[in-house]
């Protein structure tokens, strides 16, 4: 344990408003003074290490193979780190437990802080150490006698705030209202970013935060329950505790709604201490996705959103996987082989089960290698030795040969494949069965690459199915320059050994197998873009589940064999109706064992705002699961007719005319946004909040459970003030 010190002198961390005079009692936060100056010094002295540590590897030699990517982990792993240091310095610190034993106060941070000692300063929020900071109640102190949380601002602490959970931990404590700085952190004004809220994380947050990643777990709640931040943060704390999840074991993928949704909450998890996680929508799986158009047909998009959209694309790929039923006479320069329809089905059950269609073609060439090698080695018997590097390159300039197996296997272009679906009916009918004739020739279109986002899925499965058309060339390729270049290398090792008078031979040891093969330049192979979003995924992070079709759950199973998902969603915001449980739903998509957890307090909208949208919704969907908020601002939500849109936008803009707050205009797309005020569709808002929403005309927005959605989505955005404007 650690012994007295002496205070250091500093200048003070508190700046404490003229309000909180009782707060800055030397008595009350002089031991937190002593432990800020420790943790200053350890960051510095941290700092200046990492740095040179950074600069000492980007100065060093450049190795290949293992150490070359060792290294770049390393890079990797120390300037994340050093980002994170500086930019939060001392308000890495959360705020500290005070046992209930008498020991030491332990500080909990956003990462976890030693001196140069080895003693702990703060400790990693993710850590099992810090679950008390989070998860002790009234009920369960869980060891602590009391907890205090700070306000930061410009690395000054601008408030702190205490809970007693023992007689012992009324003592030297200032604020003793358990929830206030929850309250208080309620009513701050919005940033265009989303903020994490490690400091005021709910005990009912953090025990989803901290849930087991096996299986399915579903975040269910309303608008303003915390579902977003608390997939953030749970995001961040299994890379930390769970050992499937860590970056060279597999890794998560976050899928949010829409580009602005991704954009918001793009600082939480660097500020939470984790880096590398992907972040995409649905849309960015597939490349096409980009250029991809609403589907317009509702009909259309129905019949495309099913959950069979892979037996769909098997069916599509096996119809090219028939084995040749003609023998054919094979040429080598060994001699000639006839392969029979036995032979061909041998050849083509040879690929492993799973294996991609356009990857697997070189393992039925080899198969026939293989087969051809064994024949004409019984026709030659034991006198001669029948070379397969011989008889691989014979069958692969045999034009017969490769004409053959390219009617039987060939190729195939993932867009190509879908496209013929669209375009060939008798196709489509033959890969999906159940489908009526009028079904399938609604499907049918003239432009069959005219991708829309029904199509997606299809595209997505066809690229899982199919793999890379170009793997097999650039294999050869890869296989002829390493040909080559042992070619040469031999050339020279003989010339070098020739030259070799020395007593030991040495340059003999140059033939050894393992030299050789570790001469090989394995930058020889031709350089293929990496596919971040294509997985495997250890953890899949989905946001807005509701909204997902049974098609695009099939888009996230492929990427995720292990089944482990934090699944966030509310029943009552997804656009096109969601009358099943989400057991029902998740069971229909292939997720089973499914654990759900449900947030039912509202944090974010004041209660003057859910007065309004509450019937809204329940219009619609009579059993919509409605927070209850927790808090009232008493601001009253304002009609007013459309004229008085840029009036209000104007005044607000005056009123906090300081920097803070955001604002933003849903329903108008000739609105032109401004500095901290954006213009979005009903759609585009969802999953974001800010200070200031103004509806224009939100009564043309639809009928039915799609406009009551959009109303009720776009009304609780708002953290302090709704305007409606109509007419």
């Amino acid at each position: 344990m650690r012994g007295p010190r002496e205070p250091e002198t500093t200048t003070s961390a508190f700046d404490l408003p003229d309000s909180l005079t009782a707060k800055s009692d030397p008595a009350l936060i002089a031991g937190d003074e002593e432990q800020f100056a420790r943790i200053t010094r350890s960051l510095k002295a941290t700092i200046t290490q990492l740095t040179t540590h950074l600069d000492d590897q980007r100065r060093a030699p450049v190795r290949a193979g293992q150490e070359a990517l060792d290294r770049d982990l390393d890079v990797h792993r120390v300037t994340a780190r050093l980002r994170t240091l500086r930019r939060f310095g001392l308000d890495l610190c959360l705020g500290r437990m005070v046992p209930d034993d008498g020991a030491l106060p332990v500080y909990v941070g956003r990462l976890g802080l030693s001196d140069t000692d080895g003693e702990p300063l703060l400790v990693d929020w993710r850590s099992p150490a810090a679950e008390p900071f989070f998860a002790a109640t009234h009920a369960d102190p869980m060891g602590l006698a009391s907890r205090r949380r700070y306000r930061w601002r410009l690395g000054r602490v601008v408030d702190y705030w205490d809970e007693a959970f023992t007689a012992e931990g009324l003592e030297g404590n200032a604020a003793l209202d358990d929830e206030s700085s929850f309250i208080a952190s309620l009513g701050a004004s919005r940033s265009p970013r989303m903020r994490d809220v490690l400091g005021t994380i709910a005990t009912d947050q953090d025990a989803i935060i901290r849930a087991s990643s096996r299986g399915p777990l579903v975040v269910d709640g309303g608008p303003g329950t915390g579902k977003t931040v608390v997939a953030l943060h749970r995001t961040a704390y299994l890379l930390y505790a769970d050992p499937r999840l860590g970056h060279r074991r597999g890794g998560v993928l976050f899928v949010g709604p829409h580009q602005p949704y991704l954009n918001y909450v793009s600082d939480v998890l660097p500020s939470l201490g984790e880096e590398g996680v992907q972040t995409c929508t649905v849309r960015d799986l597939v490349p096409e996705g980009a250029a991809a158009v609403p589907e317009e047909d509702a009909a259309v998009a129905a019949l495309k959103a099913n959950a069979r959209v892979v037996d769909i694309i098997d069916a599509a790929v096996r119809f090219y996987e028939q084995p040749p039923t003609v023998a054919l006479d094979v040429a080598t320069s060994d001699g000639e082989v006839r392969l029979g329809r036995a032979d061909w089905e041998a050849a083509f059950a040879a690929p492993a089960p799973g294996m991609p269609h356009n990857e697997a073609r070189d393992e039925i060439l080899e198969e026939v290698v293989a087969i051809v090698v064994e024949r004409l080695s019984e026709e030659v018997g034991d006198d001669e030795d029948v070379s397969a590097d011989r008889v691989r390159k014979s069958l692969q300039r045999n034009a017969e040969l490769q004409v053959v197996l390219n009617e039987a296997w060939p190729l195939i272009e993932p867009t190509d494949l879908v496209a013929d679906l669209w375009s060939v009916p008798a196709y489509l009918r033959l890969c999906a069965p159940w489908l009526e004739v009028a079904e399938v020739r609604l499907m049918q279109r003239r432009e069959a690459q005219a991708w829309t986002d029904a199509d997606l899925p299809f595209l997505d499965a066809a690229r899982h199915r199919l793999g890379d058309p170009d793997s097999s060339r650039r294999a050869r390729r890869r296989e002829e320059r390493l040909a080559a270049e042992r070619e040469y290398r031999s050339a020279v090792v003989d010339d070098a050994i020739a030259g070799d008078d020395s007593e030991m031979q040495l340059m003999k040891m140059l033939r050894g197998a393992d030299l050789q093969n570790a001469l090989d330049d394995e930058s020889a192979a031709p350089a293929t873009d990496v596919d971040r979003l294509a997985g495997p995924f250890a953890h899949i992070v989905v946001d807005e589940a509701q909204e997902l079709t049974d098609a695009q759950w099939q888009m996230l199973l492929l990427r995720n064999p292990s089944r482990s998902f934090t699944i966030v969603g509310d029943r009552a915001q997804a656009r096109h109706g969601f009358t099943e449980s989400w057991q029902e739903r998740l069971g229909r998509v292939g997720l089973d064992r499914v654990r759900e957890s449900s947030l039912s307090i509202n944090y974010r909208t004041p209660a003057e705002v859910m007065a309004e949208a509450e019937p809204v919704i329940r219009a619609a969907i009579p059993d919509a699961n409605v927070p209850t908020s927790i808090r009232e601002n008493g601001i009253p939500v304002i009609h007013a007719p459309v004229a008085e849109l840029q009036r209000v936008v104007d005044a607000w803009l005056e009123e906090h005319h300081d920097g803070e707050g955001v604002a933003c205009v849903i329903g108008d797309p000739t609105f032109q946004p401004r500095e901290r005020v954006q213009s979005l569709s009903p759609e585009l808002a969802k999953g974001l909040e800010f200070d200031l929403v103004v509806l224009v005309s939100p009564e043309t927005w639809g009928e039915g459970i799609e406009g009551a959605v959009d109303r009720y989505v776009a009304m609780t955005r708002a953290t302090q003030r709704l305007v409606i404007l109509s007419g």
